[in-house]
């Protein structure tokens, strides 16, 4: 026993003994459910018990680590996703939020727990680990922990049951109440082509650049057809009266180009072998973060996008989005261009490791001298948005823009993981060991009111979300119970949701719900100290 005790009093040795079997105890499934990465502060907390200690620089490093790779991972979605149809899902997200605060200060002050274990309590029972790290930050006070693992748990199963057994209480058919209800998702299958013949008078001679500022409409012009010529559309292409145009849009978008121009071609229309449709991954380093106009597609290359893939859905392309590795583009042009424009987007370079050294530690640097900046508070004081805030808010910005200067922000998925994941295990052994010096002090004197008010911040803003979601945003269930798991910020609760229905439309409404309530969860647990 004297051995293991002196080799666990070596930090390296004992940081990994903590990742090392706190990572098995998460890996352990009962019924599809497991802890995850909090294993790691569990069994953090019980070494913590008995004196062990994790050095806090691992620890802050450790968050740092874990925060940017957040932000970096929000920040491409999370400002789109504000001027898109899935902004109802974001609000919805940020409405559970305020609801899991407001129900976080009458637990707090009708057990009359302190403000740092009833903190930790909200972020265990909305399974936020960012909310947890801002927690420590703000409050300063290690029991942070204790209230966010005993709270975690039921966290995770209560989610998961949830939105296993609502529909069943409900006795509703999900596939039904699904295409009866209005959807604010546009799915792949949205986008749709169509052959325009040119009959209005007033479009005769007009540039394509000149309609599409004329009608408004979103819809994409790929290629223009004149007797026996089939050529690209370019927005200095000029229209004839009997010319055909072929769009690329959203049924409403085509309508309106088809009321403003002429009418549909409903006879087979005979296309030329000049001019052929491709589809091209965006895989080039060079690529990533870029949009259309910045790279001058048409003009430089003859060529127009008509589609842009991600994540499994299609989108009109829009000269502003900015391309993230794994795009895939529905490009026309003719065969001896597409070699151009494949090596452009292609692979250049193999990396099997994508990390700018560089632009982490700057982004890191701007985040933490943020987070120290004083941010004054009507009636409640000053607060600062810290180590966890400030890199937060930082890499999403940057990681919008993907590119601003030297600062690369856009990198491969994969090894954005291993930044956020070795980042996170760091944060969570070194937050464990901490918590668990007064692990046994505060379960002695609080005891079973902890559980009973992790319970209740779990379980309320479940069921007030899930009336918001159908009464007030008239949606679907699955999209109400996607959602719902996106501002709850529950991985395994989307994984019970899309065992209930084979359609894409939870996983949505979660991607959108998700980064809102990431955000507002890290402000949510600085506010409430100055609060409670």
């Amino acid at each position: 026993m004297f051995g293991i005790s002196s080799l666990l009093s070596e930090p390296l040795i004992l940081i990994f003994f903590v990742l090392f079997i706190g990572s098995f105890i998460g890996q352990v499934e009962y019924k599809g459910i497991n802890l995850g990465a909090s294993g790691v502060l569990l069994f953090g907390m019980v070494l913590g018990h008995y004196g062990y200690q994790i050095p806090a620089v691992v620890q802050n490093l450790g968050l740092s680590l874990f925060i940017v790779a957040v932000g970096l991972q929000a920040g491409p979605r999370f400002f789109r996703m504000m001027k898109s149809s899935g902004l109802v899902f974001g609000i919805l997200g940020f409405l559970i939020i305020v609801i899991a605060c407001l129900t976080t200060i009458l637990v707090g002050k009708f057990f009359n727990l302190s403000a740092p274990l009833t903190i930790g309590l909200m972020t265990g029972a909305l399974t936020s680990t960012p909310g947890l790290a801002a927690a420590l930050e703000a409050t300063n006070d290690p029991i942070v922990s204790v209230g966010y693992g005993i709270a975690y748990p039921f966290g995770v199963i209560a989610v998961v049951l949830f939105v296993q057994l609502f529909p069943k209480v409900l006795k509703v058919d999900l596939r039904r109440d699904l295409n009866k209800t209005l959807s604010p998702v546009k799915h792949k299958s949205s986008l749709k082509k169509m052959a325009i013949a040119i009959e209005k008078n007033n479009i005769h001679k007009k540039t394509l650049k000149e309609l599409q500022s004329m009608i408004k409409s979103n819809a994409v012009i790929s290629r223009v057809i004149r007797g026996d010529r089939n050529f690209l559309g370019r927005n200095d292409t000029v229209l004839l009266k009997g010319d055909e145009i072929i769009a690329v849009g959203y049924p409403e978008d085509l309508s309106k180009l088809e009321v403003a121009v002429g009418s549909e071609v409903t006879s087979n229309v005979n296309f030329r072998d000049n001019l052929k449709m491709h589809r091209v991954v965006v895989d080039c380093q060079e690529m990533i973060g870029k949009n259309l106009r910045e790279i001058k597609l048409r003009e430089k290359y003859s060529v127009t996008v008509t589609r842009l893939e991600r994540g499994g859905y299609e989108f009109n392309p829009s000269s502003k989005w900015r391309f993230e590795r794994g795009d895939v583009l529905s490009v026309v042009c003719s065969p001896e261009r597409i070699k151009a424009v494949q090596e452009l987007f292609g692979a250049k370079q193999h990396q099997e490791v994508n990390v700018h050294i560089f632009s982490i530690s700057i982004i890191l640097l701007i985040g933490i001298l943020v987070g120290m900046i004083p941010i004054h508070l009507p009636w409640l004081g000053t607060m600062t948005l810290g180590v966890a805030g400030g890199p937060l808010l930082v890499a999403i910005i940057i990681g919008h823009f993907g590119k601003l200067g030297p600062i690369k922000a856009r990198f491969y998925q994969p090894s954005n993981r291993v930044i956020r994941d070795i980042g996170l295990v760091l944060f969570l052994a070194g937050a464990g060991t901490t918590a668990g010096q007064g692990l046994v002090e505060v379960i002695e004197k609080e005891g079973f009111v902890l559980i009973i008010g992790g319970a209740i911040i779990t379980i309320v803003p479940l069921i007030t979300a899930f009336i918001i979601a159908k009464k007030l945003f008239h949606l679907s269930i699955i999209h109400s119970l996607g959602a719902i798991c996106g501002g709850m910020t529950s991985t395994p609760g989307l994984g019970a949701c899309n065992n209930l229905i084979d359609t894409e439309d939870p996983a949505i409404a979660y991607a959108a719900a998700y980064p809102i309530a990431l955000i507002f969860i890290s402000i949510a647990s600085q506010l409430l100290v100055l609060i409670l």
